[in-house]
């Protein structure tokens, strides 16, 4: 064979290989990989304790935390149910996480507490004396929460029930390091049990087809055995450091360089840029809990989270104009344009909003590289979006974000096809200090 002809077969082989090696990514890109979604934490102790729609999984944060040394400290900027810190401190880790929203720091630090036999044989205690209350009809009861058109979520009876049982756990959730507050993370979990909450969507929502087969049960009798299993699986505590601080990813005020040593690693999954509010999907917990008390307050807190627009923050957001100072990827900038030249009405809404959400993320990436130790390791897990048929290419758009911020090595990996649209994916945008 001829030099020349064997150059052509060669070239034709690797092209083969190439082609192969692409429709086997291809197939399992194609994958949902259930276990790397929240399902996966439903069974794994304090991780199930309370579902937010959407979650990651503990198993993603675990393979990237098994890696670290063993000294290594892990920041996670947008905490959510506190998967990253919880997950970092049972292998041994110190790990902080911040987070904008009250309710979710007030979790996020109840999952991460000790707690004493003392303590959870007191809170187990009170479980019968409660449920005993809440069934009498002459005891007291708090008032109906403002949730809007409240009786959509539950039946007229099982609000009573909650109500009575809201009463009988008597203080609303504070800052006090003590059992009692798991008490009322099984409350919690047992309002949305009760519910008509829907989670066949990526969004939590109201299902549609009547009464729901939760409302067969009783609240009262639910939370026995809910709290019971809480107290329980918070017996073992973490051997790590956890912590869940209130404050802002887009300037990161809730650390302090001067007290706090650098990260060597950021595990994180920021809000998708897909319109979705976590404010939303955390009301009914919030206004049963007294974290929230109208819907005003509901609305300004999205508007405070990165590309919030729920409430008061979508009217917010047709005033709201670009920083000049801060360059956005042409990419991202197409994208938008695009979005806002169609004929949908909150086609301008929409460009808007994409552009202010990966401001946003362009402030938070600027403000984090100070923290983190040299060559600390990044992990955003991000997903692209769709929105009027134009895709928005996350993923990307964070990878040039980390660039431009100062950020080496940047690489990203496919996790797994989401629930959803054909074009959506789920990515591991990777990079280092």
């Amino acid at each position: 064979m001829s030099s020349h002809r064997r150059g052509i077969f060669l070239s034709v082989t690797v092209l083969v290989r190439l082609v192969a090696r692409a429709i086997v990514k291809a197939k399992g890109y194609r994958k949902q990989n259930a276990e790397l979604t929240y399902r996966a934490n439903q069974n794994l102790e304090r991780h199930g304790w309370l579902r937010l729609t959407p979650a990651y999984s503990r198993r993603l944060v675990d393979a990237i935390v098994s890696e670290l040394p063993d000294d290594a400290r892990v920041l996670d900027p947008f905490s959510g149910t506190a998967t990253t810190t919880l997950t970092a401190a049972q292998r041994g880790l110190d790990a902080l996480s911040t987070d904008i929203n009250p309710f979710l720091v007030w979790l996020g630090n109840a999952k991460l507490a000790t707690y004493t036999r003392r303590q959870l044989s007191s809170a187990a205690k009170k479980i019968d004396a409660i449920c005993e209350q809440a069934s009498d009809p002459d005891a007291g009861k708090i008032a109906r929460p403002p949730i809007f058109n409240i009786e959509r979520w539950w039946s007229v009876t099982a609000i009573d029930e909650l109500c009575a049982l809201a009463f009988a756990l008597g203080t609303r959730p504070n800052k006090r390091l003590t059992a009692h507050r798991l008490l009322w993370i099984a409350f919690c979990r047992v309002a949305i049990e009760s519910s008509r909450a829907s989670f066949g969507h990526q969004s939590m929502s109201v299902s549609k087809k009547g009464a729901s087969p939760n409302e067969t049960v009783s609240p009262i009798a639910r939370f026995r055995e809910r709290a019971t299993a809480v107290l329980q699986s918070a017996a073992s505590a973490p051997s790590g450091n956890g912590e869940v601080r209130l404050g802002d990813a887009r300037t990161l005020d809730a650390i302090d360089p001067a007290t706090d040593a650098p990260f060597n690693a950021v595990v994180t999954s920021p809000p998708y840029a897909n319109r979705m509010s976590y404010i939303r999907e955390l009301r009914p917990y919030m206004y049963w809990t007294g974290f929230l008390n109208e819907a005003r307050e509901a609305g300004e807190l999205d508007w405070q989270a990165i590309g919030g627009t729920w409430g008061v923050a979508t009217s917010r957001l047709k005033d709201w104009e670009r920083d000049g100072e801060i360059a956005l990827p042409r990419g991202l900038v197409r994208a938008a344009n695009k979005i806002g030249r169609g004929d949908h009405k909150n086609a301008e809404i929409m460009k808007r909003y994409v552009a202010r959400y990966f401001e946003d993320a362009a402030r938070h990436l600027h403000a984090l590289k100070p923290h983190l130790a040299p060559g600390a390791e990044l992990h955003y897990i991000v997903g692209n979006s769709k929105f009027y048929d134009v895709v928005v290419s996350t993923e990307k758009i964070y990878a040039e974000l980390m660039e431009q911020a100062g950020f080496r090595d940047v690489t990203i990996r496919v996790i797994r096809k989401r629930n959803s649209k054909k074009e959506l994916f789920e990515y591991d945008v990777i990079a280092r200090r």
